[in-house]
Order: structure tokens, then sequence, then C-alpha cells
């Protein structure tokens, strides 16, 4: 399952990561810094979501 986990980290991790620096740009936090945290959250928060939809699709598939 952490096969699977990585390959929808790799779609879930990036669109995470990119919303979230949509989102710091619309609030106006236009900073290096403040666009690197915020990518990193998002890429960051990507792995329980990855996990829990890793063991969905293991779950269906039983």
């Amino acid at each position: 399952m952490l096969f699977l986990t990585l390959i929808i980290h790799i779609l879930v991790g990036t669109t995470l990561a990119g919303s979230a620096i949509i989102a710091a740009l619309t609030l106006g936090f236009d900073s290096a810094q403040s666009l690197i945290i915020s990518g990193a959250v998002g890429f960051l928060v990507g792995f329980p979501v990855s996990w829990f939809v890793a063991r969905e699709i293991r779950g269906r598939v039983k």
C-alpha cells in the first residue's frame, strides 16, 4: 500500500501545494517565505490525504 500511497501523493501533494500557494497569493501573502511555507504545508497535508485515498481504494478492491 506504500507504493500506491506514494503514487497518489504525486498528484494530491502537487494539487494541494498549488492550491495553498494560490490561496496565499489571493490573500495578499506575496513574499517568497510565505509562498514556500504555504507550498510546504500543502505538500505535507497531502501525505495523510493520500494515505486515506489509498486505503479507500484498497478497501473497495477486495
